[in-house]
C-alpha cells in the first residue's frame, strides 16, 4: 500500500447515486475536516512540485481551490481560478465542454493568463478529463502552457489519461472502480 493512499482513503467520503443515479461520488471534506489530511495533501504537493518549473497554479471551481490556494501560497506563485461561466467580471476566455452527466462551460480572466507562464493545473478528482482539457485550452487561448496536472483522488478507470496525454498527471489516491468499498 502506499502512504498517500493509507493516509487519505479513510477521510474520503462515497456518496452513492449523487449527482445522479448510478454515480459514485467521492467527497474531499472528510480531508477538510481533518487537518492532519489536509495537511498532509497540500505538503505532498509542495513535495511533488519543488522542484518543477511551476510559474502558476490554475485551479478548477471550486474544490480545486481549496487545494491550489495553500500551495501556492507556500510555492510563492500566482492563483488562477478557473470559474463556471459567468461568475467573472472582467474580460474572459472561454471553453464549453461536456461532463459525465452535462454540459458545462468555464471561464478564466485574460488578465490572469501569462503568455509563456508554465502552469500547473488542480482539481479535486480527475473522472473523464473533460474539466481539465477545458481549464487546459483556456491556459492555451493566453499563450501559457500547461506542463501537469493534479488531482487529490485519480479515476483511472475512466480513462482520464487517454484525453489529458502526454501531460503528467499526478494524483494521491486512485479508485480504480465505483466501489464504495476503499481499493487497496
Amino acid at each position: 500500500m502506499n502512504k498517500d493512499f493509507d493516509v487519505l482513503d479513510k477521510v474520503i467520503g462515497r456518496i452513492p447515486d449523487f449527482p445522479k443515479p448510478g454515480v459514485l461520488f467521492y467527497d474531499i471534506t472528510g480531508i477538510l475536516r481533518h487537518p492532519e489530511a489536509f495537511k498532509y495533501a497540500i505538503d505532498r504537493m509542495v513535495e511533488i512540485y519543488r522542484e518543477k518549473p511551476v510559474d502558476a497554479v490554475a485551479a478548477i471551481e471550486s474544490r480545486g481551490f481549496i487545494f491550489a490556494a495553500p500551495f501556492a501560497e507556500r510555492m510563492g506563485i500566482p492563483l488562477i481560478l478557473i470559474r463556471k461561466k459567468g461568475k467573472l467580471p472582467g474580460k474572459t476566455y472561454s471553453c464549453a465542454y461536456s461532463l459525465e452527466y452535462a454540459e458545462a462551460e468555464i471561464e478564466v480572466h485574460v488578465t490572469d493568463v501569462i503568455a509563456g507562464q508554465r502552469v500547473l493545473l488542480v482539481d479535486d478528482l480527475i473522472a473523464t478529463g473533460g474539466t481539465l482539457v477545458a481549464a487546459k485550452n483556456l491556459m492555451e487561448q493566453g499563450n501559457a502552457t500547461v506542463t501537469d496536472v493534479f488531482g487529490v483522488i485519480g479515476l483511472p478507470f475512466l480513462q482520464y489519461e487517454k484525453k489529458l496525454a502526454p501531460l503528467t498527471i499526478t494524483t494521491l489516491v486512485n479508485y480504480n472502480s465505483e466501489s464504495t468499498h476503499s481499493d487497496a
